[in-house]
């Protein structure tokens, strides 16, 4: 069951005595949590019959008493148990899990990871309530996603604002959502979000940021590619080493799966670059520029400049010497 299909039938007033949230993405769970907290009852009737509670400090015994008492001036009661992934004796709601009480809405998030399904609170979990795994977007979906997401609010987004704000960001949908409605409240009567935006309201210049070094690599223009490095080392909060790195080692990665291919045409590879025909298209050039030693090397050098990133075989070089050393290995 989806987090939009939970909210659906709560709108229509259809309800399961328990809900088991899990799984390593934070967005869809809060957003659950957050219509049962202030959308399931009325604010006449929350007063009385709210219960939340928090994993790290929650007694397993409180949490069970509140789901066993009746709802006053009510129908219903919700309960509510959050980061139930630190709670201790959590395998002590199993009687409760069996028996809930059908005028209680027990919503659970469990956070992170998904519960243990071979142990028996994991069985018990499974069989008797309705659990909703909230995983990772995957990064092919995410201009997909956030092209949805912000239809849904009325606005649009140009593809570039669209890379610089995911390249950024990663696919960590709280920090999107966040962003984005900083966006849409600093655009004023405008509704559509370009990288001029980007730039200025959430702070990724639109000439020195990861893509654009990623661009540079690709048409192994060396003076590009040691001006955004000198723009990282002043501002070392742009793109850290350690973002840096595994960017550049994604898109060489999707580089040497395209010799891999036996279609190797602009519309056959484009999956792997968000669909975005014109990045396949400089994919494709960047292919045949560094043919397959080339990507393979530059790969390697990716694996063995990280590694010096965290001490191994360097000491006391800054991260901006190391990667101005890495790309021109990579373009020789």
């Amino acid at each position: 069951m989806s987090a939009e299909k939970i909210i659906g039938d709560w709108k229509k007033k259809i309800f399961k005595p328990i809900y088991w949230l899990e799984g390593e993405e934070d967005y869809y769970i809060d957003l659950v949590m957050n219509y049962a907290e202030h959308k399931i009852l009325p604010e006449s009737e929350a007063g009385f019959n709210l219960s939340v509670f928090y994993g790290k400090d929650a007694n397993w015994s409180d949490v069970v008493n509140a789901c066993m008492r009746y709802p006053m001036f009510a129908e219903k009661q919700v309960v509510l148990l959050k980061e139930a992934q630190q709670m201790k004796d959590l395998e002590k709601l199993e009687n409760y899990i069996k028996n809930p009480l059908s005028s209680t809405i027990f919503v659970v998030s469990h956070k992170e990871k998904t519960i243990n399904k071979t142990t028996k609170l994991g069985k018990l979990i499974k069989k008797e309530t309705e659990v909703f795994l909230s995983e990772k977007i995957r990064e092919y979906k995410l201009v997909e996603w956030v092209t949805d997401y912000l239809k849904s609010q009325d606005f649009s987004m140009t593809p570039k604002a669209i890379q610089l704000l995911t390249e950024h960001l990663g696919n960590d949908l709280s920090r999107i959502v966040n962003e984005l409605e900083k966006l849409t409240v600093n655009l004023g009567q405008r509704k559509s979000i370009n990288e001029d935006d980007i730039e200025k309201f959430v702070g990724v210049s639109k000439e020195y940021n990861v893509f654009e070094l990623q661009d540079a690599l690709s048409k192994k223009d060396l003076a590009k590619a040691i001006r955004i490095i000198q723009y990282f080392e002043g501002n070392p909060k742009a793109a850290p080493i350690q973002q840096v790195l595994p960017a550049l080692y994604g898109y060489f990665s999707k580089l040497y799966s395209i010799f891999g291919m036996a279609d190797k045409s602009e519309g056959a590879i484009k999956h792997l670059f968000f669909n975005n025909s014109f990045a396949a298209k400089d994919a494709l050039s960047a292919a045949k520029k560094y043919n397959y030693e080339g990507v393979e090397r530059s790969l390697l050098l990716l694996h063995e400049y990280n590694l010096k990133s965290v001490g191994v075989n360097s000491t006391g070089t800054s991260d901006a010497s190391l990667m101005k050393e890495m790309v021109v290995k990579m373009m020789g």
